[in-house]
């Protein structure tokens, strides 16, 4: 039940760094999410964390490194992807969740999530700011039914561009 919970907070960071129309620098960037529920990825059995790259692999997602109650993952940044103004199609053709209520003003984002499918539904909040070109921080806030259990999430996210060019990273679809 975590693990689909893991997963959601792993989609919204990944989310996070493709916002604002000549904000973002495109390219290759790192994006670590920090949160209470990442710290217990030690205490989740490998075979429930196969089943959860397994998850993450069918929406087109590599599961990120976690150390300390932190996912940091590489995410590529296409320039299409750097100039759009809401890029829902992280929610809505990756983890099954509708992107409404997205607004931008400035360097400013936020949107609202809801999630419902068949392995977890629930609702959300996403904010954050581009400080610059090249970094942002946000939070996201997530709250689901997983078989029944409610779960609660709040995550902190920071970016950076690391670099120009994504050979190793495949963009997001």
């Amino acid at each position: 039940m975590r693990s689909i919970g893991l997963f959601i907070l792993l989609s919204a960071a990944l989310s996070t760094a493709s916002w604002a129309e000549n904000i973002v620098r495109p390219g290759l960037w790192e994006v670590t999410t920090q949160s209470d529920l990442l710290a217990l990825v030690p205490h989740i059995p490998s075979e429930q964390m196969q089943q959860l790259t397994t998850l993450a692999r069918q929406y087109g997602l590599e599961m990120p490194q976690i150390r300390n109650g932190a996912a940091t993952s590489k995410v590529c940044i296409t320039p299409e992807m750097a100039k759009q103004e809401v890029p829902s199609y992280f929610y809505e053709n990756q983890s099954g969740c509708t992107v409404t209520n997205a607004t931008r003003t400035g360097n400013r984002y936020q949107m609202e999530l809801m999630c419902d499918n068949p392995q977890f539904k629930g609702k959300g909040h996403a904010e954050g700011v581009f400080m610059t070109p090249e970094s942002f921080s946000g939070q996201t806030e997530f709250e689901s039914v997983v078989q029944g259990t409610p779960i609660y999430a709040h995550a902190d996210t920071t970016g950076r561009w690391i670099g120009e060019r994504c050979e190793v990273v495949q963009p997001l679809r």
